[in-house]
C-alpha cells in the first residue's frame, strides 16, 4: 500500500509505519521464511504497491494462489481486525483488483510465453539440457556455425537439424571450429528429445516474447502485474530457474542504462529462488552475479523469494539491500546455523536478539531492514506485514479464461508461427544435394553407357573392317591361286614336255601346286 509516496509494508512493535523507499527498490531484496509463514502475503503487498506506483511487476505463481490479484479482496472478521490494528481505514485502504496478464510457458493457463533457441543461447540451454563441459562446447560451436551461415535457430527441430548436419560434415568444419565428436552430438540430440517429451519444445517458437511488452500499464495507470503460471513448470526445477534467468538476462541486455530513478522501471520476483543456484556451473553463476549486480542501473529490482537465506550465494546475497525475514525453525544444529546466518545478515538491533526473534515470529510477522535515503541498511525491526488489497487465493477457470482472452497480448502471442529457419534451409539443401548427387550419378551412368556404346560400335566397326579385309585377302588369294596355278602349270608343262607326254602332265600338275604353295606363303607373311 502506498502512503506519502512510499511503499508501506508493515508496522513495527511500536505501531510505527515501516516503509520501503521507491528510489531504493531497484537495490533488490530478499523475502525468506519457512513454509506457511507469510511470504506470499508479503510478495502480494509489495507487488500491489509497485503496481499502484505505475511500476510493472513480474512474478512466478508457483502454487497457483497469486491469480486472485485480478479480483477485489474479500472482507472477513479477521481482515477487519487487521484493518483496525494497522489503522488502514484512515489511510484509505480499500479492497481492489489489479491489472494482470497471465502467461504460461505451456500455453494452458496463460498466454504462451515463448523464446527462440538463438535467444536462449548455448550457456542457458546447456543447463536446461544437463550437458557436460564438452557437450556445452560443441553446442556453442553449433550456435557459432549457425551465426556464421546466417541460419536462424528458432525451435528444437532447427537445433537438431543443425547438429546432425554438423556431425555429417564434421571434416569440413574441423579446420575452422575444431574436431566435433559424433558421439557427443548424439548425446546432445538425445537430451533435446527428452526436453521435447517433457513439453519443453513448446516455448522454443515464434513469436518470441518482446520483453518490452512487460512494461505496460492497466486501468488507472497501475503497473501491469505479469503472472507466469508455474504450477507445471516448477516440476522441472532446472527449466523453471533457467527460463526466469533468461528473462532477467533479457531485461539486462535490452534496457538502457538509466542510473538511479525515483522509482524502478520494473520489479521482478523470483519465487523458489534456490532452484536458480542448485548445481549451477561456475560460468553461469558468474553470469547471474553480474546480472544481479548491474541490472539495478537499468532500473530493474530483483526480489528473491526462498525459504532460507543460505539458499542464496554470498555474492548475490550481498547485492540484496532490502530484506524481509519471516520465521525460521531450528530443530537441528544445521538449522541453528541457518538461523544465525539469517540473523547475522541484519544490522543488530540493541533491543532484541535477532536469532531468537526469527524463531519466535508468527504468521504474518517478520524481521525486516530496508535501505534508507543514503542507501544504508536500517537497523532491523520486528514488524507485522500489512494485508493485501486483492483476493487471496486463486480464481476459477472461467475468470482466468476471460482475463487471458481480454488481454491485448493474446492476439499477438497466442498463435504459434513456424518461420523459415535452419531446419527448412538444411532440408532444402539436403534435397538439393541429393538431387545434385542423383544428377551426377545419372550423368556418370550416361557417360559410361555412351562410352560403352562407342566402344562397342568401334569394336563392331573394327570387326567389320577385319572381315572385309579377310574377304578381300581371300578373294585375292583365290585369284592368285588360280593365276599361280595356271602359270605354274604352263611352266611345268614346258619343263616336263622334254620328257614326253607323261612328263608334260606331271610337270604341269607339279608346277601348278608349287605356284599355289608359293602364293599362299606370300599371303601368310
Amino acid at each position: 500500500m502506498l502512503k506519502d509516496g512510499k511503499v508501506w509494508v508493515a508496522n513495527n512493535e511500536k505501531g510505527e509505519n515501516v516503509f520501503l523507499l521507491p528510489k531504493m527498490a531497484n537495490r533488490h531484496g530478499l523475502i525468506a521464511g519457512a513454509t506457511g509463514t507469510g511470504k506470499t502475503v508479503t510478495l502480494k503487498v509489495l507487488a500491489e504497491s509497485f503496481s499502484d506506483m505505475g511500476v510493472p511487476v513480474f512474478l512466478a505463481d508457483v502454487k497457483g494462489d497469486l491469480s486472485g490479484m485480478v479480483t477485489e479482496g474479500l472482507d472477513s472478521e479477521d481482515m477487519q481486525k487487521r484493518i483496525q490494528k494497522f489503522g488502514l481505514e484512515e489511510a484509505g485502504f480499500k479492497y481492489q483488483k489489479y491489472p494482470a496478464t497471465f502467461w504460461d510457458v505451456f500455453g494452458k493457463n496463460g498466454i504462451p510465453l515463448r523464446t527462440t533457441v538463438s535467444e536462449m543461447g548455448p550457456l542457458l540451454l546447456s543447463r536446461i539440457l544437463g550437458l557436460n563441459d564438452l557437450q556445452r562446447d560443441i553446442l556453442t560451436i553449433a550456435f557459432k556455425i549457425a551465426d556464421d551461415n546466417s541460419l536462424l535457430l528458432v525451435d528444437t527441430k532447427d537445433l537438431k537439424a543443425m547438429l546432425n548436419y554438423i556431425s555429417e560434415n564434421k571434416n569440413e568444419f574441423a579446420a575452422d571450429y575444431g574436431n566435433i565428436s559424433p558421439v557427443s552430438v548424439a548425446a546432445i540430440v538425445r537430451a533435446i528429445v527428452s526436453l521435447e517429451i517433457a513439453g519443453g519444445d513448446k516455448f522454443f517458437f515464434e513469436p518470441a516474447l518482446n520483453i518490452r511488452d512487460f512494461f505496460t500499464t492497466g486501468e488507472g495507470g497501475k503497473g501491469m502485474i505479469n503472472i507466469l503460471d508455474s504450477t507445471s513448470l516448477i516440476n522441472n526445477g532446472t527449466l523453471y530457474a533457467t527460463f526466469l534467468l533468461w528473462m532477467m538476462s533479457e531485461l539486462f541486455e535490452t534496457l538502457p542504462e538509466v542510473g538511479d530513478l525515483d522509482k524502478p522501471k520494473m520489479v521482478f520476483f523470483f519465487d523458489e529462488a534456490h532452484l536458480l543456484f542448485d548445481d549451477t556451473p561456475k560460468l553461469l553463476m558468474d553470469k547471474i552475479e553480474q546480472v544481479v549486480k548491474l541490472i539495478r542501473s537499468k532500473g530493474v529490482g530483483i526480489y528473491f523469494v526462498t525459504q532460507n537465506p543460505r539458499d542464496i550465494p554470498d555474492g548475490v546475497l550481498a547485492q540484496l539491500g532490502n530484506k524481509i525475514q519471516h520465521a525460521l525453525h531450528a530443530y537441528t544444529p544445521s538449522d541453528m546455523k541457518a538461523v544465525k546466518a539469517a540473523a547475522d545478515s541484519f544490522r543488530t538491533n540493541p533491543d532484541f536478539k535477532t536469532a531468537d526473534v526469527i524463531q519466535e515470529l508468527g504468521t504474518g510477522e517478520a524481521v525486516c531492514s530496508f535501505l534508507d535515503e543514503t542507501g544504508t541498511p536500517t537497523v532491523c525491526e520486528r514488524v507485522y506485514i500489512l494485508p493485501p488489497q486483492s483476493k487471496m487465493g486463486g480464481i476459477d477457470e472461467a475468470l482466468r479464461d476471460k482475463e487471458i482472452k481480454g488481454s491485448v497480448m493474446y492476439s499477438k502471442y497466442y498463435e504459434p508461427e513456424d518461420p523459415d529457419s535452419a531446419y527448412e534451409f538444411l532440408e532444402r539443401k539436403g534435397l538439393a544435394d541429393a538431387e545434385a548427387l542423383q544428377k551426377a550419378k545419372e550423368e556418370e551412368a550416361a557417360a559410361k553407357a555412351k562410352a560403352k556404346e562407342e566402344a562397342a560400335a568401334l569394336k563392331a566397326k573394327e570387326k567389320e573392317e577385319a572381315a572385309e579385309a579377310r574377304k578381300k585377302k581371300q578373294a585375292m588369294k583365290s585369284v592368285g591361286n588360280s593365276v599361280a596355278g595356271t602359270v605354274g602349270r604352263e611352266v611345268g608343262k614346258t619343263v616336263g614336255g622334254k620328257f614326253g607326254k607323261f612328263g608334260k602332265t606331271l610337270g604341269g600338275n607339279l608346277g601348278a601346286s608349287l605356284g599355289r604353295g608359293l602364293l599362299s606363303t606370300l599371303f601368310k607373311s
